[in-house]
């Protein structure tokens, strides 16, 4: 089910309603852990209230830091509590649009780096002005930033 960016907010709410309702603790508890990040970051944002793309930029940490503990807990063989973080991570999941693949990160990339790099420029250099101008034509929120700068340094090391 894809939603539109502007109504994360109110998805949110109406979910963490229904969740309350239908006595889904977990997802409750879940959910309202990222609202709770959310109106922490409304207070520090200037109309009162952080855009979706900051939102989303919240839920995706949010899930990270469950999948890392659910890892750190199979190591020490605590499968119980790794299968509690992987559903929450899953639950999460549901609210998150799909990251752009690695074929459109390299095609927006394919179109900077011309633009950016100058003639004998080291990639050091070319790098951070083609990450700059890739983030202000792509959200941040849309992207894994892990692969973004790998595919940055493998198409500037090949052009």
């Amino acid at each position: 089910m894809h939603i539109h960016c502007s109504d994360i907010r109110s998805r949110l709410q109406a979910d963490l309603k229904a969740s309350m309702k239908s006595k889904d603790t977990v997802t409750a508890t879940t959910i309202r852990s990222v609202l709770a990040e959310v109106y922490a970051a409304d207070k520090t944002a200037k109309d009162g209230k952080v855009p979706s793309t900051t939102i989303f930029s919240l839920l995706r940490k949010a899930k990270t830091r469950r999948v890392d503990a659910a890892s750190r807990f199979k190591e020490a063989s605590r499968s119980d509590l790794a299968e509690k973080e992987e559903h929450e991570a899953n639950l999460l999941d549901a609210f998150l649009p799909p990251l752009l693949s690695e074929a459109d990160i390299d095609r927006v990339l394919k179109t900077i780096i011309p633009e950016q790099r100058a003639e004998g420029e080291d990639n050091k250099r070319a790098m951070g002005k083609v990450m700059k101008a890739f983030y202000s034509k792509v959200d941040r929120s849309t992207v894994d930033p892990q692969l973004v700068t790998a595919r940055v340094g493998a198409l500037l090391a090949s052009s």
